[in-house]
């Protein structure tokens, strides 16, 4: 399948993977025991905060008693292990290499949240190949047998990497902030994936904010230009806070929620760990895969 990208460059889509054309030889048509969660966390600009996002927000779900992975798929520059003090032996990229399966290179973090770590400064795993995202796919799926949620985070930007990982995902999430450029960047994002990926549906989460009220407003400028020039809904998810313990948190290489768990930003993590406990389940037939192939189709 060929789509263009920004610069109308052709590009191809992964198609289904099945018996007959997966060349790893395995079937994603098995029977899933799992009902797991998948959501992709991502963003149009950088440094909005979407690893410590991810991190707190898992460390919240686990602390509800979800099981929860924890998928880096910033894939040339991933850093979630070093944001949580953590020294994985392997990484995704091992999996990317047939080196590796999946859940061999599954670490444990706080509160038993798992992790799948990326590797950081192999340029190769930015520009992968068709087989080598399905395969990292196809392993996957074998290791939420005994997920609740899966949390992927993402690069940032608009790159082919960032596009896949965000439509095989049942929920996308876009974090901004109140930076303009962020908001700017945000609307790009989901303009390239409405357009070249017929993404319909976002859910947004407003970081750095400095009240409920900035939060909504950059909820609603949004939306209005949204609404105007693209056929997509967005819903509100909820925001983060500014707090200065965040700094202090990173610095120690230890997760807000953890160590200043009565903060107002971990008090925020505990509310959006809260509503995706509300999201609904996912609507993917019993035999398929736990992500959305058909999105390709």
């Amino acid at each position: 399948m060929k789509q263009k990208d920004s610069m109308g460059k052709i590009i191809r889509l992964p198609n289904r993977v099945t018996p007959e054309n997966n060349k790893s030889g395995q079937s994603n048509a098995r029977n899933r025991t799992s009902n797991a969660k998948v959501i992709a966390i991502t963003s149009g600009k950088g440094g909005v905060g979407k690893t410590n996002i991810v991190a707190n927000i898992g460390f919240a779900l686990s602390q509800m008693g979800k099981r929860v992975l924890i998928l880096d798929a910033d894939l040339g520059l991933g850093n979630i292990d070093v944001l949580l003090g953590l020294t994985p032996k392997y990484n995704l990229s091992h999996v990317v290499m047939r080196e590796k399966k999946a859940s061999e290179i599954i670490i444990e973090g706080p509160k038993n949240l798992k992790i799948l770590p990326a590797s950081s400064g192999i340029q190769e795993l930015t520009q992968l190949t068709e087989e080598q995202r399905n395969n990292i796919f196809s392993e996957l799926d074998s290791a939420l047998d005994h997920i609740d949620i899966l949390l992927i985070d993402t690069a940032a930007g608009i790159s082919s990497n960032v596009m896949y990982f965000n439509m095989t995902a049942q929920e996308v999430l876009v974090v901004v902030t109140p930076e303009p450029t962020s908001m700017t960047d945000a609307y790009a994002l989901m303009k390239v994936m409405s357009l070249k990926y017929s993404a319909k549906k976002f859910r947004l989460l407003v970081n750095l904010a400095t009240n409920s009220d900035e939060a909504h407003e950059i909820f609603r400028q949004l939306t209005m230009v949204t609404n105007r020039f693209l056929d997509i809904s967005i819903e509100y998810l909820g925001y983060v806070l500014a707090d200065e313990n965040v700094t202090k948190s990173v610095k120690r290489q230890k997760l807000l929620c953890d160590i200043y768990p009565n903060s107002a930003g971990s008090k925020c993590f505990t509310k959006l760990a809260e509503q995706i406990c509300k999201l609904p389940p996912p609507s993917i037939p019993k035999g398929d895969s736990n992500f959305l192939w058909e999105k390709f189709l």
